[in-house]
């Protein structure tokens, strides 16, 4: 078996760009939420909103050197239906019950 290395690497370097982003997006709420509780300083909301600002900007220009803005939004995409669909069965437990066929309910 014949390994592509350049997609190999596109594709490890994919996965991790849209990690980053999802760790971007817990990060922004969590600013948020200490922002919208008083728990900081103007300097350190200040300090935070240019870091998140970096961050951002450095996940843009890695995906736009390697040609994966596609690629990690279809992943994106994926994740979140994931993520929907295990939501909805820990909401909603019933629906998702098996019937005896295996089909859902």
């Amino acid at each position: 078996m014949q390994v592509d290395e350049t997609s190999l690497k596109n594709g490890l370097l994919t996965l991790v760009v849209t990690l980053v982003e999802v760790i971007e997006e817990a990060l922004e709420s969590q600013a948020i939420r200490r922002i919208e509780g008083g728990e900081l300083t103007d300097d350190e909301q200040e300090r935070l909103g240019q870091a998140l600002l970096d961050l951002d900007e450095a996940i843009t220009q890695i995906k736009d050197d390697h040609g994966l803005t596609a690629s990690v939004a279809d992943l994106r995409r994926g994740l979140d239906d994931v993520v929907g669909d295990l939501v909805d069965r820990l909401a909603n437990p019933a629906r998702w019950v098996q019937e005896p066929d295996g089909a859902p309910r």
